[in-house]
């Protein structure tokens, strides 16, 4: 390369960084000989390395959001097995995968046992809307009224609220499996009446509807968090038995299995070098 060229080059790349262009600055040489070859002209090799700079910056972007959202594991609807869960309304779960439920302020809540999907749909669909530039976050529900009495009592309460209204959706997972305290269950009730038309919700609990008096403590409370969840929202149950409960089952017939076949073949390895098996006799 002439000393020139290098001189332009080490400005280009100067520029491009403080313009924080940096995959047109690590990208441009290569497209630059590829179009040379080519024979294509200015404005297609501008084109060409913005669009990289543009996908780049989409999936460092999606990568920030999915790891501001907080999930515990990511899933994805490719490994849930409907075939196992036919009340799920596969067509309902393709049609929330476009993530429209958010842009009109609606609400999601997936409703059956323990270990028969919830999360994992719960989990696929929040992922999705990261992938599609919302901002989420995932809580299970008894982390979340922690830190909300937590912040209550540190006097930052407003600020964690402000934190969650800034959100496009809000996943509280497992809401039922441990009762709230009166003080949780108000605080819980305020963040979910603040996001009430302004916030999606998804909401997994493994309690129906009238048994949600158990946790929130309260018949006024229960009515009112339902009335403001249930207002604009698609219902999901995921019925039948666990997956982790099959998978033990599984586990444990395998393991007899097992037992039964190593036994059969330590029997026919005890036999006394030289013995037969015994013909039966003709009578």
């Amino acid at each position: 390369m002439k000393s020139l060229e290098q001189k332009s080059l080490v400005l280009l790349k100067h520029h491009l960084k403080a313009l924080r262009l940096p995959t047109v600055a690590s990208e441009c040489e290569k497209v630059a000989a590829r179009c040379a070859t080519d024979n294509v002209d200015h404005l297609t090799y501008l084109l060409q390395v913005l669009e990289l700079e543009l996908l780049d910056r989409e999936k460092r972007s999606a990568e920030r959001r999915l790891k501001a959202a907080r999930f515990p594991t990511i899933k994805t609807l490719d490994t849930f097995d409907f075939a196992a869960r036919p009340s799920v309304n596969k067509m309902l779960i393709g049609e929330l995968v476009r993530c429209e439920y958010i842009d009109k302020r609606e609400n999601v809540l997936l409703i059956g046992n323990p270990g028969t999907g919830k999360s994992h749909l719960a989990t696929a669909l929040a992922a999705e809307a990261c992938a599609r530039g919302y901002r989420v976050r995932f809580f299970r529900t008894t982390e979340l009224v922690t830190a909300l009495i937590e912040a209550r009592n540190e006097l930052s309460f407003l600020r964690l609220k402000a934190q969650l209204a800034k959100l496009d959706l809000l996943v509280l997972d497992e809401l039922g499996y441990v009762p709230a305290s009166k003080v949780g269950a108000e605080l819980l009730f305020d963040v979910i009446s603040t996001a009430y038309e302004r916030t999606s919700l998804i909401v997994t609990s493994n309690l129906p509807f009238e048994s949600w008096i158990e946790v929130l403590g309260s018949e006024r409370l229960t009515g009112a968090t339902l009335d403001r969840l249930t207002h604009r929202c698609r219902i999901i149950e995921t019925k039948g038995e666990s997956y982790r409960l099959q998978d033990a089952k599984a586990r444990t017939r395998q393991t007899k299995r097992d037992a039964v076949s190593s036994a059969a073949r330590s029997g026919a390895n005890d036999k006394p070098a030289g013995a037969v098996d015994e013909a039966p006799v003709s009578q």
